[in-house]
């Protein structure tokens, strides 16, 4: 066993406008980041226009498509833009995910990472938003359940950000867990306590702004990880955003590295427990380079050490 590594080329020709956060430039800092490591190089295939159905209508499919530009850009909302080559990028970004999910419940490997982008986790269930197009990890979700016969899947997302837009897409399956930690004040705005999905299968963990691993850690040990496990996942995902790094220009949480390299450990060790040790992870948030790429690096190599 090991752990696979699944990404594309189209996913560099999601071309946003100069000095956007969400840059080409990320993707190449995580992928140099994970030169030479020995992974399972898959090459992300386009997305079937059915797994994105699982979680979007077909009216939201159409209007991302109508609306991908020949040539420049166009703006969905004031920081979600699409280029020629974003509508490629995004098929990709879910193809990763779901072949990610096919590779691991198939024996193939232990566990996956998919560097991919435009991240997904903002994207509602008709709304782009937040650089996100389509619910990548959510319809991962889905497709597990679905297409693999799986009973619960769980997911974790990390993300400095509130995952909204796989809340929305998740929070009416009673088969999916959702649990999100994030600042908060913060974009999007949502995320409260109180939001806890129509079969108490939604978990927000809000987090105080300039707070670090020594308040993230309790939250996880003695809230988050109980809950998921006490669902029983057969499977679970993460949404792995980098942006609560204290280096990170667009929050101010201040996790360290080896935060997160703390919590793939109990994420992996959890999976070890309840679902024989089947994770797929894929690249959220995380807007500083060099903080995104070491963080990254750890992430996916106890992933690797988990995938042995």
């Amino acid at each position: 066993m090991t752990t696979a590594l699944i990404s594309h080329t189209d996913c560099l020709a999601h071309v946003t406008p100069r000095g956007h956060p969400e840059q080409v430039a990320r993707l190449d800092a995580v992928v140099g980041a994970l030169e030479g490591l020995d992974l399972k190089r898959i090459i992300a295939p386009l997305a079937a226009e059915d797994d994105i159905l699982r979680a979007h209508p077909q009216s939201h499919v159409d209007a991302i498509r109508d609306a991908c530009p020949d040539t420049g850009w166009v703006s969905l909302d004031a920081d979600t833009h699409m280029s020629p080559g974003s509508l490629a990028a995004a098929y990709r970004a879910v193809g990763a995910n779901v072949r990610a999910v096919d590779m691991v419940l198939g024996g193939e490997v232990q566990n996956a990472f998919c560097a991919v982008r435009p991240p997904g986790h903002h994207a509602e269930r008709e709304t782009p938003m937040g650089f996100c197009l389509f619910g990548s990890v959510a319809i991962a979700a889905k497709h597990a359940l679905d297409h693999h016969g799986l009973k619960r899947v769980a997911i974790i997302d990390f993300d400095v950000h509130h995952g909204n837009g796989t809340q929305d897409l998740v929070e009416d399956d009673a088969r999916i867990f959702f649990a999100s930690s994030h600042q908060m004040p913060l974009y999007p705005g949502t995320g409260y306590p109180h939001e806890t999905g129509a079969h108490n299968n939604v978990l927000n963990v809000p987090l105080d702004p300039n707070t670090g691993g020594l308040q993230m850690r309790p939250a996880y040990e003695q809230v988050v990880f109980p809950a998921v496990r006490a669902f029983k996942p057969d499977l679970i995902l993460v949404s792995a955003g980098f942006d609560a790094h204290r280096a990170d220009p667009l929050a101010q949480l201040n996790w360290t590295t080896a935060d997160f390299k703390w919590i793939t450990e109990q994420i992996c060790s959890l999976a070890d427990d309840v679902c024989g040790g089947r994770v797929v992870s894929t690249l959220e948030g995380g807007y500083d380079l060099e903080a995104l790429a070491e963080s990254a690096a750890a992430h996916v190599k106890v992933l690797m050490e988990q995938g042995k």
